[in-house]
């Protein structure tokens, strides 16, 4: 466990009693193992960086100790960052951005406590056990959408880009195809051209539709051995089937992920939610504010999350701008574009 030490300035005789409610405050947390101290900091200190960014602190490395200066609170708020960042890097040997960024935001909801056990704290939001490395919610909508995901047959994941929706559901059915649970693993999407003519693409159904799934495959390649995953693909366990070419089937024993529901219209959507077979779970996300269909048609995922709101064995998870985990400044972008006074009306979700 790393160690802590504080010191703060005592108020002299006679000072006056305008002073600012919180004097400033140095800590120095003392890590035990070198490598994971180097973790911890980042390359080139880009994770200290974004602590001082995101809690107002100034933090400074020397060999395996960080001395941390600020108000009382920022600097416990941040050595309790530390400390939970610590404990991962023990364990999984690697930390990135997000960890950082999802460490912050779980101290940050936590509030001030005083007995504070960063093992604790780490295992307070889900994760998604896999064979080649565990994936840990890192925001709590993010928490919510693991625990409907374990929950419930159908799921509905709903909000910006950058949010974790969809590499969630991948993650979630890689997880039950490594355990047995399903046989196979259906990704689809409806081949909607965003605002661009692509024109005619060669190649067989596979190719394709390649292009409009290429981030469902980034993430099945990130969480899975790149080996297995070819072999699937080649033993139609894991099946690229475009939403046009769903209709008539019965999908069972399956993990089925729809990606850019906002795209489908009202008749594919209900097409695509009667496709659940026996011992299937279907995972469906979307971005409202996305939405490329020709104007004046309505999309399914807005039509499908309004009828389907509060049915027993579906679950919606609604994220914000504020649960984007990508670069900190694709949040401040979706909050601008939030603010900004849309020219049609978007979808209600």
């Amino acid at each position: 466990m790393p160690k802590s030490a504080s010191d703060s300035p005592s108020l002299a005789p006679g000072r006056k009693a305008d002073l600012p409610p919180q004097p400033e405050t140095h800590i120095v947390v003392t890590f035990d193992d070198n490598r994971a101290a180097s973790a911890v900091v980042g390359p080139y200190g880009q994770h200290l960086a974004l602590i001082e960014r995101r809690l107002g602190v100034v933090a400074d490395s020397r060999g395996n100790q960080v001395t941390i200066g600020g108000s009382r609170d920022t600097c416990d708020a941040a050595r309790r960052v530390l400390e939970m960042l610590y404990g991962q890097a023990l364990e999984d040997s690697d930390i990135s951005q997000g960890d950082v960024e999802g460490a912050i935001r779980a101290i940050l909801a936590q509030g001030s406590l005083f007995d504070f056990d960063p093992k604790s704290a780490k295992s307070s939001f889900e994760e998604i056990n896999l064979r080649k490395r565990p994936v840990r919610a890192r925001t709590a909508a993010q928490d919510a959408y693991i625990r409907a995901l374990k929950r419930n047959e159908l799921v509905f994941g709903i909000g910006p880009a950058g949010t974790g929706k969809t590499w969630l559901a991948v993650a979630q059915a890689c997880m039950l195809f490594e355990r047995k649970e399903v046989d196979r693993i259906i990704l689809s999407r409806p081949a909607v051209e965003a605002g661009e003519r692509l024109g005619f693409l060669p190649g067989d159904m596979r190719e394709k539709v390649d292009p409009y799934l290429r981030p469902i495959y980034d993430a099945l390649y990130d969480l899975m051995d790149s080996r297995i995953v070819e072999r699937a693909l080649q033993s139609g366990e894991i099946e690229i089937a475009p939403l046009a070419f769903m209709r008539g089937r019965t999908l069972t024993n399956a993990a089925i992920i729809l990606d850019e529901a906002q795209n489908t219209t009202s008749m594919q959507m209900k097409m695509f939610l009667t496709r659940l077979g026996e011992n299937s779970r279907m995972i469906i996300t979307g971005d409202p504010s996305q939405v490329d269909l020709p104007n004046g048609q309505t999309s399914g995922l807005a039509e499908a999350s309004r009828l389907l709101s509060g049915v027993e064995g579906i679950a919606q998870v609604t994220f914000a701008a504020e649960d984007v985990i990508r670069h900190e400044l694709v949040a401040r972008i979706v909050s601008a574009y939030e603010g900004a006074q849309p020219r049609t009306a978007p979808a209600k979700f």
